[in-house]
């Protein structure tokens, strides 16, 4: 695919072009006590410059680093453009991460500069800030907040507010006509334009360096991919630190035109959609699961003639819904009872999902069930997937309207080069490729090979048309004692579609039998458990219940079911499991702050559980210390049941 020229070859001035073109456009969206707030694109260029040089008044210079850390805020947003605009480097991070995680990455990245978003990561902060002097370095010499709530006596040195920040810039400007156009005017295509930190699934985070080139040709070949511009809305609601959201609400945003919304905050997310009616979409597979469980929950409580015609024409879409959506021929009878479904279920459910006005979305972050994909694809829902990771951008394969395969990741995107390597592993070349890692030369080289690939550490397959199938992390792949392929993400995500099933890790490498940990999603177990006058006291009660036992093995029923259908797969049915007593949870380390479970970390924490899946017991006793969000730690005990679960034999095809 050719891609039409760029107006510019940085974000800060691509932030220029637009506020010049469409200067009274909306560019940003906010809901603030209730209210839609708007800035245009001329606004958001303004307040842009203004933070610019209140950072310049402070001492920011070109290529310091700016940490960002909050939720998705406007002036957070700005803030990004605004460091980059002085040729310095944004480094967003996660919000809910803990100060001693957070300490690991602003020394790093040796952070002077920080924009929060409000009084809980200011005090954060302070503490990061103490951490920091007893490790040897001085660093967090400013804090800036953007919410003022609960900080009006704060005196602590280097701590000033968002509005005290423009007043210094505007100011600064005054006396230093040129600073700012000068400095937007120095950089160029191959500075730094973010570091990104990885999620640590197998250590400690990385610091990814993107350049303006490598995330302005991503969002390049995004926006021309599905005709994005002015006139689309996103809502943004996923973690700035996520490398998705930096594709979709920074790079593609400056480079598409289009208007970016900021809930009011997360509980609020599916009430602003439906007020937004966002044209484009994006999360991960989680947030399309959620959505699903709460569409179950929903359909639980309806009434019998809603239950049934949910049922009867959900069926239908399953059958032909994804067909209709790809143009693919569809018979008149079919075609009819679809327009009518789209009427009284799908069209009614899209606008609870929020997704009446969408015409694309994307997942991305993790493999997607194919059923799950199928689901959304079905209701007319043009849900597509992109792959990729932190360092290329988030962008390697997209899925073309009309050529979509609910078992691929699309083809290579325009601008990249894909190679199956010889053990299977994904090679990767082209322009979303990572500049390095920040400050470790030794882990870049591991990356990069001397040709200029990046190695995925994915497994995956091409077919004949070019189109990706991603099979499992490589290091999860292996073959069961029988010489079956054991890819434990596929069987996971296939778990996963049933709305009582939150999370699943799946055993069986170098094994006779695989065994399966299980999440109930505790509101959707919980909403069943009180239709059916099930009393519980809390998670660990409720999951222990014999009857959601039960229905948990139900649900691993129908998944053996089904890979007893697939050829090669009837080895891979799930043995046995047992419901954990507790969540995972980014602050046990037992997921990363992206909610990837990490494996390996899982399977030594609870081995005494593994080993009694594999040990012919009927139960075990388990004692777990957790986290608590203000800090505190506490221990959860249980003695958990071991299920049987029901196996079938393969399914031969007729000769």
């Amino acid at each position: 695919m050719t891609l039409p020229p760029l107006p510019a070859d940085t974000f800060p001035r691509l932030l220029a072009a637009h506020a010049a073109r469409q200067s009274d456009a909306p560019a940003v969206r906010e809901k603030d006590l209730g209210i839609w707030q708007t800035w245009t694109w001329a606004g958001v260029a303004t307040e842009v410059r203004e933070i610019a040089c209140g950072l310049a008044s402070l001492g920011f210079r070109p290529f310091d680093n700016l940490a960002i850390v909050g939720a998705n805020r406007p002036h957070l947003y700005m803030a990004v453009v605004a460091a980059q605009s002085l040729r310095g480097v944004p480094v967003p991070l996660y919000q809910d991460a803990v100060a001693g995680e957070m300490v690991f990455m602003l020394q790093d990245a040796a952070i002077d500069f920080v924009i929060a978003e409000d009084q809980e990561q200011v005090d954060k902060l302070l503490e990061c800030r103490e951490l920091q002097g007893a490790g040897g370095y001085q660093g967090l010499r400013h804090i800036v907040y953007d919410d003022p709530k609960g900080l009006r006596h704060y005196d602590q040195p280097g701590v000033i507010g968002y509005e005290r920040l423009r007043e210094l810039g505007r100011a600064f400007d005054a006396a230093n006509g040129g600073y700012f156009d000068a400095a937007v005017a120095s950089g160029v295509a191959t500075d730094v334009a973010v570091i990104l930190y990885t999620s640590g699934t197998t250590g400690r985070p990385k610091g990814v360096c993107q350049t303006h080139a490598s995330f302005i040709a991503a969002g390049h070949g995004g926006v021309v991919t599905d005709r994005l511009g002015p006139g689309d809305n996103i809502m943004s609601y996923l973690p700035m630190a996520w490398v998705g959201d930096h594709l979709f609400s920074v790079a593609q945003w400056l480079v598409g035109g289009f208007t970016l919304n900021c809930p009011e905050s997360a509980e609020t997310v599916m009430n602003d959609m439906r007020e937004i009616g966002p044209s484009y979409y994006f999360g991960p597979p989680r947030t399309f699961e959620g959505l699903l469980t709460a569409v179950s929950i929903r359909m639980e409580d309806a009434a019998a003639p809603k239950r049934w015609l949910y049922a009867k024409f959900m069926a239908l879409a399953q059958r032909v819904g994804a067909d209709i959506l790809n143009g693919a021929p569809v018979g008149f009878g079919d075609r009819f009872m679809y327009g009518i479904g789209n009427a009284v279920v799908y069209g009614p459910l899209r606008n609870v999902l929020g997704m009446s006005r969408i015409r694309v979305a994307y997942t991305a972050g993790a493999a997607i069930g194919p059923d799950l994909f199928r689901f959304y694809r079905s209701i007319g829902v043009n849900l597509k997937q992109f792959y990729g990771q932190t360092e290329t951008c988030a962008y390697v394969c997209l899925q073309q309207d009309g050529k979509v395969k609910l078992q691929t990741v699309g083809t290579a995107a325009p601008g990249m080069e894909l190679r199956i390597a010889d053990n299977g592993e994904v090679l990767v070349r082209g322009v979303s490729v990572l500049k390095e890692y920040y400050k470790r030369p030794d882990a870049t080289a591991e990356v990069l090979d001397a040709d200029g690939y990046f190695h995925t550490g994915d497994a995956g397959v091409l077919d004949a048309e070019g189109h990706l199938r991603i099979i499992d992390r490589a290091k999860d792949v292996g073959r069961m004692k029988a010489g079956a392929i054991f890819a434990p993400n596929y069987i996971e995500n296939k778990l996963k579609f049933f709305p009582q099933i939150k999370e699943a890790v799946c055993f069986g490498n170098g094994r006779d039998e695989v065994c399966a940990f299980i999440n109930i999603d505790f509101e959707a177990v919980g909403n069943w458990a009180e239709r059916r006058g099930l009393p519980y006291g809390g998670y660990v009660d409720l999951a222990g219940k014999p009857e959601v036992l039960a229905l948990v093995a139900d649900c691993i029923a129908k998944v053996n079911a089904d890979l007893a259908a697939e050829e090669g797969m009837a080895d891979t049915q799930v043995a046995r499991f047992m419901v954990l007593h507790k969540e995972l949870d980014p602050d046990d380390d037992e997921m990363t702050r992206t909610r990837k479970v990490r494996r390996g970390f899982v399977a030594e924490k609870y081995a005494v559980l593994v080993d009694a899946l594999y040990g012919g017991r009927t139960e075990q006793f388990i004692e777990t210390q957790v986290k608590f969000e203000d800090g505190r730690t506490g221990v959860v005990n249980a003695t958990l049941k071991i299920v049987e679960a029901k196996r079938y034999a393969a399914v031969r095809e007729a000769a």
